[in-house]
């Protein structure tokens, strides 16, 4: 083949891949411009709103602990010879002690510390997460902060701080275009009152959850069904996985919110399915989909898997030698 045929022929595969960019491009703009803008708008709206979330100083992305409470008292902070040892923050911030089941908190003489916002001084007992008024501890200028949860009896100490790598470096969220047809109108299947449904989280503890009724939905001629959590007659909390999960979606599954029922039917915006805050810290305790709710269906719809940034990597002090 001759010189001049060859660079023919290259520069047309080169000048065909271009065009086929050219057309995805144009393919991806059309069908988004091809959707209702209100539609859009109120996705890019809940988009917006959900990176919020994420990224206030105290969202799922300041996680930095996670402390399960195995002793009748526990010295907390952030120096060698503490038994809680804290990612950052004091030395020594104080004392943490199980009372017959009740945590409470002791400061250090001369640290700042704040409960529920007040500066504090002497012990408090700090609510957990199950009580109905929880106690947050504040520390290191604001910025960091101490709870506790009760997870199938056990008590943990959560730490969150603003300057949480997870959340300084936070990579963004990514999605499925967003697309009407994944909004669906589902039929709510009431439960008998005081119904629950297991539920399992990552820690291996299970938690009967308040479980009003079920919602059936059709997806290309096919009928799906989905187990609600939540009080009756109020918003609904869906923990699903599908066909997605481990191919795009996150691995463990995804979260749904859906408004109260209405006239026996309930909204799905299936493209406002989101992780769980397990997709961004390893420090949280997040519920599993159960059985019912993994579907035979890809709901290409959506947060799809969040990706880290790469982890900072420290300037060496100095040159390796041969």
């Amino acid at each position: 083949m001759g010189t001049w045929r060859r660079f023919a022929c290259v520069a047309g595969l080169l000048l065909l891949a271009s065009c086929q960019r050219d057309a995805a491009d144009d393919g991806s703009n059309a069908a988004r411009k091809a959707q209702d803008p209100a539609f859009l708008a109120a996705e890019d709206q809940w988009r917006a709103q959900r990176r919020e979330e994420l990224l206030k100083p105290d969202g799922w992305t300041s996680l930095v602990g996670l402390h399960w409470i195995q002793l009748k008292a526990h010295y907390i902070g952030s120096g060698p010879d503490s038994g809680i040892r804290l990612a950052v923050g004091p030395a020594r911030l104080g004392m943490l002690s199980d009372e017959k089941g009740r945590i409470h908190f002791t400061p250090e003489p001369g640290v700042a510390v704040t409960f529920n916002g007040r500066p504090v001084r002497s012990k408090v007992e700090i609510p957990s997460d199950h009580d109905e008024s929880p106690g947050v501890i504040g520390f290191d200028d604001g910025k960091g902060w101490l709870t506790v949860i009760e997870r199938g009896g056990r008590h943990a100490l959560r730490v969150k701080h603003a300057d949480a790598e997870s959340r300084v470096r936070f990579a963004g969220l990514k999605y499925w275009p967003a697309a009407a047809d994944w909004k669906i109108q589902a039929r709510f299947v009431p439960h008998p009152p005081g119904k629950t449904i297991p539920i399992v989280d990552i820690t291996g503890t299970t938690t009967p959850s308040p479980n009003p009724g079920a919602v059936e939905f059709e997806r290309d001629g096919h009928r799906y069904r989905l187990e609600a959590l939540g009080d009756p007659g109020g918003e609904l909390f869906f923990v699903l996985a599908d066909r997605t999960s481990g191919h795009g979606s996150y691995p463990a599954g995804r979260f749904l919110d859906a408004p109260p029922v209405d006239d026996g039917k309930v909204w799905l915006d299936f493209n406002q399915a989101y992780n769980p805050p397990c997709a961004f810290t390893p420090f949280a305790t997040c519920p599993l989909p159960p059985p019912e709710n993994r579907l035979d269906l890809a709901i290409s719809a959506g947060e799809q898997t969040y990706k880290p940034a790469p982890a900072a990597t420290a300037p060496s002090s100095q040159k390796a030698t041969q």
